[in-house]
């Protein structure tokens, strides 16, 4: 797509990203009186255009998103369409996405537990999401992983792409021979095509500590198949010099069954706050440390105080 152009109201002016089947443009919007304010649009590829079902997933992810309204999740403001082309407008994170920020610079533990505690609020928010008769929709993000947690500059951590995320109480849109997420952090029961419960994205919450902290994941392997073999058996990996409480969450959350993880994610993030309550670090931290990877102005790496060895190593 020719930049810029216009997408309805939006002014596209830059490309964010772009996955599987979509891409994310930076754009602005304009009204009364020199009234701007960016924003960003999500479309399907050009090649995916006019395909029925992902036109269908990009719709519903849309009207999922309109339903969570929460601090720590990317807000959908609209969904539109022109000339055939269904675009969704959402926030627009000024920073970095996790993934991104980890291969700059090591996140330090303070500031690891910070954002993890603020991705479980949004899961939380999420898991207890009911529709308008009360009943719960039974969500599940299911991709969990460092892409799509979005940091700001302000220090601001908010999940992203619940486009692939999976309400059990209503009819699934998603293409039955297509695994969503990314496989080094699916759960057990994800790679092996079980039901999914809310236990599934702690464990995407559980890799991402490890690797946070470790700086490796626990079940990588050589191989996707051979990554997901391993989270299959979830083997329990050896943790060295952990805090007790630290390793006490990882454990929970790699456990193999999802009855053996917290029994809620609110119960999770719970624990995740009362590691905190001895390592402290706020949201304007965060910025400053978010500032300083994407100028190149931390390492990129350091000696890690906490590490994992997996039962193959």
């Amino acid at each position: 797509m020719s930049l810029p152009r216009q997408l309805g109201p939006y002014r596209l002016v830059r490309r964010l990203g772009h996955g599987g089947m979509a891409e994310v443009f930076e754009a602005r919007v304009f009204g009364a009186s020199g009234f701007e304010k960016r924003v960003a649009i999500k479309t399907l590829l050009s090649e995916h255009r006019g395909d029925a079902d992902l036109e269908r997933l990009l719709i519903e992810e849309a009207k999922l998103g309109a339903r969570l309204q929460h601090r720590n999740v990317v807000q959908v403001h609209a969904l539109g369409v022109e000339d055939g082309v269904y675009f969704v407008a959402m926030d627009f994170v000024d920073g970095a996405d996790l993934g991104h920020a980890m291969e700059r610079a090591a996140l330090p533990v303070e500031l690891t537990l910070l954002v993890l505690e603020e991705i479980a609020l949004a899961l939380e928010h999420a898991h207890a999401l009911k529709d308008e008769a009360g009943r719960p929709l039974g969500l599940v993000h299911r991709d969990v992983s460092p892409s799509n947690v979005l940091l700001s500059r302000a220090g601001e951590v908010k999940l992203a792409d619940f486009g692939i995320a999976k309400q059990t109480k209503l009819v699934e849109t998603t293409r039955a021979s297509i695994r969503r997420g990314k496989y080094a952090y699916m759960s057990p029961e994800q790679v092996m095509g079980r039901v999914l419960g809310s236990a599934s994205d702690q464990f995407g919450l559980g890799v991402m500590l490890v690797e946070l902290l470790a700086g490796e994941r626990p079940f990588d392997g050589a191989t996707p198949v051979e990554t997901m073999d391993r989270i299959r058996e979830a083997a329990p990996p050896t943790f060295v010099d952990w805090p007790p409480d630290l390793e006490a969450i990882a454990r929970r959350c790699l456990a193999r069954e999802p009855d053996d993880r917290f029994p809620t994610t609110r119960a999770l993030r719970e624990a995740l706050g009362h590691a905190r309550d001895t390592r402290r670090a706020s949201v304007t931290e965060l910025g400053a440390w978010l500032d300083a990877a994407l100028a190149g102005a931390t390492p990129s790496s350091r000696p890690r105080a906490h590490t994992v060895r997996t039962a193959s190593t």
